[in-house]
């Protein structure tokens, strides 16, 4: 008999990063999967969960049915029942509280699935809610806020760099494509420096590596400033032309000594100074954050600034290998607004609302608190919050105090075990989307067409039929006026130009929608001065400092000498592991062969101090919690730091150590990447 074989050009929604894929269809069932050779940010390649994709996608525990618990435990129900008595506890608790006792919470697979998040936006605005939180509330929107507060739009970092500063972020274990661009440019002369508390692997490679203490980045990029100021390295035509503030800064940078910032970070002064020469000495020269580790501190929005600082003084923005300002991505947009604000943002407006421009989202640290005097229903689409969320502990409790949890997703997590409804999710090839790379090096932004490949497996539906058909028994079914997952593409595809069929027959592999263009556009910056603001009015305004300054981690040796007697050793949390993506394809064989079982990572004599050997199992502890996890031993590690990974469930979940009481000021982050705590051999 002979089979029915085809190929499908798609993309892989795995992480942000989209990258491409060829999907081989055989009867219906996607049995290969692999790079498409054509796409520009992959060129062929993938990583490992890329490769493992089809193992998640038949996987035989995926869900399969709706669920409702019952006394007894979940058992399965109709989706037509689901829905019927979702509605109605919506629309009681709405009739008695209002609309903003809802929450509605889109993980971190909805970055990258913009029909995710949005439907889901979507779906809480017409309710009449603003309480929308996503995975980006203690990610990477503090660096988007910042850098519009600089620049007025977003500046990306290029994939080609002349100089690659890898500040907090090991492309190895978490971003591939950028791993791929630093090989091919590593022969063309390029270098790298890496500044970690641990050696990762790149730094054999580096120019230069610096092991600084957990939370005092900021401190090292303000000395940076220090010395390019005091040693006239900056660009001063390019500050002449296009920024305002910089003579406030050359006063203001003063007291950030190399040597004020070595007793602070470990760094010794001379490394520092050397640096910053080199960074200023450098056209094309680009600082490349870990996705949060800058962000989940004390300093978090200053530290961004900072950065900010370093690429502007140096004349390294527009350029080749700097940080560039692309062209947008005008998409239909799905999501909506309400006029109320959400969660967290009178506490934290800057993360809410920029000189006017709002971002609807709300400050997820805020929600714990929030339950169930403020929120008394909540969504979870496509994540694992008491998981993936700084204080397992608090969201735990706050979840088990809801009069409806729902979760949408392919998986029963721990956030769908305290679930009152669990419902079963399409996975990336089982619907259709809109693939969008933001950060490829000649064109931006690149634009694919995510093709439904395969049927949808058991009782699975997409975002689309799921917000559509409770839309519907709310009564609001006239705010989804999508009548097909394809008409809804169609409509977020339609101000780019490119339609539906098009990205479908004639372009499958994708298409570039726009030309980057280097340079100065003549009509300046999108802020009030129309120019780059060093010095920000806009952080003055609200009552914080204009120019990047350093603020120590709440709970640090300097900040809390009386909790470091019981807690003495520095805890970062959140260490990346290629195989998996938080707490997505735990699952996969393939994948849990290479990385069977979590590690926390330590230094040789603290392990000594405490009488701990590599294997050991060991308890670590801080004032929130306690996990328990197998420890690696290795002289790459700073001494007195404990590195622990993410993403990993029971026992060793990472975040039951962490506390969303303890905060960034400015934005709401939660401080997770420098805290203290202590360790035994279990």
């Amino acid at each position: 008999m002979t089979k029915n074989v085809k190929e499908v050009l798609t993309d892989c929604t795995l992480c942000y990063h989209s990258c491409g894929t060829k999907v081989t269809v055989e009867d219906g069932k996607a049995i290969k999967i692999k790079g498409l050779e054509s796409h520009p940010l992959n060129r062929g390649m993938l990583c490992p969960k890329g490769r493992a994709a089809l193992d998640n996608i038949y996987d035989p525990d995926r869900l399969q049915y709706p669920m409702k618990k019952f006394n007894s435990g979940f058992k399965r129900i109709t989706w037509d029942q689901a829905l019927t008595e979702i509605a109605e506890k919506l629309l009681t608790l709405k009739k008695e509280f209002g609309p903003a006792v809802l929450g509605v919470f889109s993980g971190s697979i909805g970055v990258e699935n913009l029909e995710m998040a949005g439907l889901a936006h979507r779906f809480e605005a017409v309710f009449g809610s603003p309480n929308f939180f996503s995975v980006e509330s203690i990610c990477y929107r503090m660096r988007i806020r910042t850098r519009q507060i600089t620049f007025g739009k977003y500046p990306a970092e290029e994939l080609d760099s002349n100089l690659y500063i890898l500040w907090g972020h090991n492309p190895q274990e978490s971003d591939f494509p950028l791993l791929l661009a630093l090989k091919k440019n590593l022969k063309k002369g390029a270098k790298i420096v890496v500044i970690d508390p641990k050696r990762i692997s790149l730094a054999d490679q580096a120019e230069m590596y610096l092991k600084i203490r957990p939370g005092t980045d900021g401190a090292l990029a303000l000395a940076m400033i220090h010395v390019i100021i005091q040693e006239k390295l900056y660009d001063i035509d390019f500050i002449d032309k296009y920024t305002t503030g910089f003579d406030k800064l050359v006063s203001h940078i003063q007291q950030y000594t190399p040597e004020w910032a070595e007793k602070i970070t470990w760094v010794p002064a001379e490394m520092i100074c050397k640096l910053a020469r080199l960074f200023a000495k450098t056209k094309g020269a680009s600082i490349y954050q870990g996705t949060c580790t800058q962000d989940q501190t004390a300093n978090g929005t200053q530290n961004s600034r900072a950065f900010s600082i370093l690429q502007i003084i140096t004349g390294n923005i527009n350029n080749h290998g700097g940080w560039v300002i692309g062209p947008g991505l005008p998409l239909g947009n799905i999501g909506m607004g309400v006029e109320e604000k959400p969660l967290g943002a009178d506490r934290f407006p800057l993360f809410y609302e920029i000189r006017g421009k709002k971002s609807h989202f709300g400050v997820v640290t805020c929600v714990p608190e929030s339950i169930p005097e403020k929120i008394k229903a909540f969504f979870v689409i496509g994540g694992n919050p008491v998981v993936s969320m700084a204080d397992s502990n608090a969201f735990t409790e706050a979840f088990k105090r809801l009069n409806l949890l729902v979760v949408h997703d392919l998986f029963m997590t721990e956030t769908g075990e305290l679930a009152h409804y669990v419902l079963p999710a399409c996975s990336h090839l089982e619907k259709w989307g809109v693939a969008y790379t933001y950060n490829v090096c000649h064109g931006l932004p690149y634009l694919m067409l995510r093709k439904k490949a395969i049927e949808t497996l058991y009782e699975s539906w997409s975002e689309w039929k799921l917000f559509t058909e409770l839309a519907k028994k709310l009564g609001i079914g006239d705010k989804f006026p999508w009548q097909s997952e394809e008409e809804l593409i169609a409509f977020e595809l339609e101000p780019t130009g490119l339609t539906f069929d098009e990205l479908l027959n004639e372009k499958p592999e994708g298409a570039f929608f726009k030309e980057k263009i280097y340079g100065m556009k003549a009509e300046g910056f999108p802020t009030p001065s129309r120019k780059i603001e060093i010095y920000s009015e806009t952080l003055a305004q609200i009552g914080f400092d204009p120019l990047p300054t350093y603020l120590e981690p709440k709970r640090s040796p300097m900040s809390s000498p009386m909790l470091l007697k019981k807690y003495p050793l520095i805890l970062s949390t959140g260490n990346r592991n290629r195989y998996y993506t938080h707490g997505q394809f735990r699952r996969v064989k393939s994948l849990q062969d290479k990385s069977p079982e979590p590690e926390a990572e330590i230094a040789p004599v603290t392990a000594l101090t405490y009488s701990i050997s590599d294997g050991d199992d060991v308890i670590i502890e801080t004032n929130r919690g306690v996990v328990k996890m197998k420890v690696q031993v290795s002289e790459r590690v700073a001494e007195g730091v404990v590195l622990v990974p993410h993403g990993w469930s029971g026992e060793a979940n990472a975040n039951l150590l962490t506390d969303t009481q303890c905060r960034e000021p400015i934005m709401g982050y939660p401080e997770v990447k420098a805290l203290l705590c202590a360790m035994r051999k279990a």
